[in-house]
């Protein structure tokens, strides 16, 4: 009869070292992918409604057009691409 020890010693299958590798890998590349990302483009949004104006990062709602970007600020001053 084995003894626990031994039965936990035992060697790592193929699949078992090739899948770890491979989490390894995608964890790897998940890491640079955020040290490369950008933050999200600001844009201009006029109310259908009233014509206000805002500036987001992402649509107010259905009641709002896109009038003009992508900035790079909070306050849609500064045209462009943010990160670039």
């Amino acid at each position: 009869m084995r003894s626990m020890s031994t039965i936990h010693r035992r060697r790592m299958t193929p699949l078992k070292s090739v899948l770890r590798a491979a989490l390894l890998l995608f964890a790897i590349q998940y890491d640079c992918g955020i040290a490369w990302s950008a933050p999200a483009a600001w844009h201009k949004w006029r109310s259908k409604m009233d014509g206000t104006l805002i500036c987001s990062q992402t649509p107010p709602g259905s009641g709002w057009e896109k009038v003009d970007g992508p900035y790079k600020d909070a306050r849609c001053s500064i045209a462009g691409k943010p990160g670039a």
